[in-house]
């Protein structure tokens, strides 16, 4: 009597790991679309302390976290859901009652498993690049996600039998390049070194006479890098004192964009019909406007972009979009 070859026990649970790694991953990537989409901001892990809350925040709001205008997690979590489907779909049919089609559906999902799990983890390679080399930050959600597509990509090349190894080779040769490419393409404007000459010439000085209490209302757009900027320097706890009349503050305004100046923690020092400067700008000792006060040390006057992300330790994205003559 022949002794039948028991199955290895990775062989029998791939499938069902492969999934519940995927079905994890979708619930976290649906999580940071749904967040982002609502345009608040993920908080990671309590574990992480506040340093890694404000690393994720800087993360998930740099210009690599959008593609085509959507969140980056909308992709990662279709991908996710995809490889459930892949891992799940030939354990819906008995192998009993229809063999031919379950074993046609394993070797189709097989193929697709690898060339998603190679996919995934070479896209994941890229993400841990730009953030270690470009953003410089610790991003949980990142990592994570990175962990998730070696898993996946392990248990794929583990479980199972694989009778032609060149085919396996092929496969990531082909998929990985074709990723990497379309990845270096999709971000290709991202990449660009900041360029002076197609940055957008904005009006510093302001027109007309400035509305009291308020001042002049700000013209310019922002773009990712100053929204992303002014979200660090509000995290920082930086303060910008002005004063309604100064058409220096308009100027730093215009630098920001509209949308980008909202976040900024800026200080009124002169109330209409005040005779002297907010307590609290008295308290600071403000002599001149604007002024910038950052990690406890004050920077007086208009500062560029590129200013006040050096001083501030700001490591994200610095291809602003506002740049007016004065700073080329």
């Amino acid at each position: 009597m022949i002794r039948r070859r028991s199955t290895p026990w990775i062989h029998r649970w791939s499938r069902p790991a492969i999934a519940a790694i995927a079905g994890v991953g979708a619930l976290v990537t649906a999580y940071l679309t749904i967040e982002k989409l609502m345009g608040r901001t993920p908080g990671c892990l309590a574990s992480a302390g506040a340093e890694a809350s404000s690393s994720c925040a800087d993360v998930l709001s740099s210009p690599w976290a959008t593609v085509f205008g959507l969140p980056l997690a909308l992709f990662g979590c279709l991908a996710y859901t995809s490889m459930v489907v892949f891992a799940l779909t030939p354990l819906a049919v008995n192998p009993t009652q229809n063999k031919a089609l379950r074993s046609q559906l394993e070797n189709v999902t097989w193929m697709l498993l690898l060339a998603g799990a190679i996919a995934m983890s070479v896209f994941s390679g890229y993400l841990m690049y730009v953030l270690f080399a470009k953003i410089n930050a610790f991003c949980l959600y990142c990592i994570a996600s990175a962990l998730f597509s070696v898993s996946m990509l392990t248990l794929t090349l583990l479980g199972r039998s694989w009778e032609d190894v060149g085919q396996i080779l092929f496969t990531a040769l082909i998929v990985g390049m074709v990723t990497l490419v379309g990845t270096l393409a999709v971000y290709a404007d991202v990449e660009k070194p900041n360029d002076t000459t197609t940055a957008q010439q904005v009006q510093l000085e302001p027109a007309g006479d400035p509305i009291p209490g308020v001042g002049w209302q700000i013209t310019t757009t922002s773009g990712e890098s100053e929204i992303a900027l002014a979200k660090h320097l509000k995290e920082i706890g930086a303060k910008e004192y002005i004063a309604w009349w100064c058409p220096h503050c308009h100027e730093q305004k215009q630098l920001f964009g509209k949308e980008a100046y909202s976040y900024i923690n800026h200080i009124e020092c002169a109330p209409p019909k005040a005779k002297k400067l907010a307590p609290e700008c008295e308290a600071a000792k403000i002599q001149s406007f604007p002024t910038w006060e950052i990690n406890g040390k004050q920077y007086a006057g208009v500062k560029s972009l590129k200013e006040l992300a050096e001083i501030s330790g700001y490591k994200g994205q610095t291809n602003f979009k506002n740049f007016p003559n004065a700073f080329q």
